[in-house]
């Protein structure tokens, strides 16, 4: 199975391709697509569709994953981020490529056992997951985590929310 995961947000967003052999998950590609902030929010987004629609059309992913929407303090951030996860869910749908998502924790729980971690505990288990020589950016690496979670899910059969039209 090839998953590509992302970790949208507006000036920065993570995505990461695994491969599924067996028990190994492998790095197909990893990027951060960078939107400088002088753009306007409406050329960020379409910057973060036109890169990720031709990451599907080059590598074929078979599924999109994506992290919920985090309910924190700051509600303007949150809405730039489901801007920025719209564009990708956008991407995926026009492609015909489904659109998965976890909770946080979820990812944290299936990349290093604890609902909890880190930004560097999900960096360095990713890298020791995918067997890498450097530490992903951390853009990267939540990218890659949300890939991880999905594999992991698909191998013990564990329940994901779909997104579908409604």
């Amino acid at each position: 199975m090839r998953v590509l995961g992302v970790d949208p947000g507006t000036l920065r967003t993570g995505a990461g391709i695994l491969d599924s052999h067996d028990s190994a998950y492998v790095l197909v590609t990893s990027t951060v697509i960078c939107s400088p902030s002088r753009r306007t929010l409406a050329e960020r987004l379409l910057q973060i569709y036109r890169r990720l629609k031709d990451l599907i059309s080059e590598f074929k992913p078979e599924v999109l994953s994506l992290e919920n929407v985090f309910f924190g303090k700051d509600l303007r951030a949150m809405v730039k981020i489901g801007e920025a996860r719209a564009s990708a869910m956008l991407a995926a749908s026009e492609l015909g490529i489904p659109v998965v998502e976890y909770a946080p924790a979820r990812v944290k729980q299936a990349v290093t056992g604890n609902g909890r971690a880190t930004k560097d505990q999900m960096q360095h288990m990713v890298k020791t997951l995918l067997g890498l020589k450097a530490l992903p950016s951390p853009d990267e690496a939540d990218a890659l985590a949300v890939a991880i979670c999905h594999l992991h899910s698909k191998r013990f059969n564990l329940c994901t929310n779909t997104l579908q039209e409604n």
